[in-house]
C-alpha cells in the first residue's frame, strides 16, 4: 500500500488551531466515556462518542456478531468522520464567541478513543493492522493525550470482553504511545478528581 491509503479511505483529520483537542485512551471499562462527558458538560463543549460501540452494538444486535478484521476500516471511517464533525461544530463556535464577544475564547473537543486506540487494539487482537488505519492514526494530532488508570470498577456489557486483562491492556497502550513518541498524561482518580486534574492541565496551555 502506498502513502496516500489514509486520504484513499477518508482517515483525514480536520483540524483547527481554534480547536484544542483530547484524545482520551485506555483500556475498557476504565471511564473515558464518563470522563469526555463530564469534561464536555465542564466547558461546555462538544465531544466525540466512540463509534465503534455504536457499530460494534449494532452488528451484535442485528447478527449476534463480534468485530472482525473487515470491520476495522468501516469503523475508523466512521469515528474520524464523527470526529470532524465535532471539530468543525466546535469551530464555528469559537468563531461565534469571537464574533459576539471580541475576545478570544478557547474551544475544546473532548474525543472519546480515537483511531490511535482503534490500531492499538487491532495489533492486540490480530497481531496486526490495516496500512491505512495505522497511518492515519500515526498522523493524527491531539493537543492533550490521556490514558485513564484502571481505577474503576469493571462494568460489563454486550462488547465488553476482557476484565482480567485491563492492567495488561493498560500497560501495552503505554509501550505503544513511547514507542511511537506520542507524549500523554495518565489519568485516575473518581469523577470529580479526572475533571479537576485535567482541568488543571488544561489551564496550563
Amino acid at each position: 500500500m502506498n502513502g496516500n491509503d489514509a486520504t484513499a479511505f477518508n482517515l483525514t483529520q480536520y483540524t483547527l488551531k481554534s480547536v484544542f483537542k483530547v484524545a482520551v485512551l485506555g483500556a475498557e471499562s476504565t471511564g473515558k466515556t464518563t470522563l469526555c462527558r463530564d469534561l464536555a458538560a465542564h466547558f461546555d463543549s462538544p465531544w466525540v462518542s466512540e463509534y465503534m460501540r455504536t457499530y460494534l452494538q449494532a452488528k451484535w444486535d442485528n447478527e449476534q456478531a463480534t468485530c472482525t478484521w473487515d470491520d476495522l476500516l468501516p469503523i475508523a471511517q466512521g469515528q474520524i468522520a464523527l470526529e470532524n464533525t465535532r471539530a468543525k461544530q466546535a469551530a464555528q463556535a469559537s468563531k461565534n464567541s469571537q464574533n459576539t464577544q471580541k475576545t478570544e475564547k478557547q474551544n475544546y473537543l473532548f474525543c472519546d478513543t480515537s483511531l490511535f486506540e482503534l490500531m492499538v487494539y487491532s495489533n492486540w487482537y490480530y497481531a496486526d493492522c490495516p496500512e491505512a488505519l495505522t497511518q492515519a492514526a500515526l498522523a493524527h494530532h491531539y493537543d492533550l493525550i490521556l490514558l485513564t488508570e484502571v481505577d474503576t470498577p469493571w462494568v460489563a456489557d454486550d462488547l465488553r470482553d476482557a476484565p482480567h486483562q485491563r492492567k495488561e491492556m493498560s500497560a501495552y497502550f503505554a509501550s505503544q504511545l513511547k514507542t511511537h513518541n506520542k507524549k500523554y498524561r495518565r489519568i485516575g482518580g473518581n469523577r470529580e478528581e479526572r475533571v479537576r486534574q485535567v482541568t488543571e492541565w488544561l489551564s496550563e496551555n
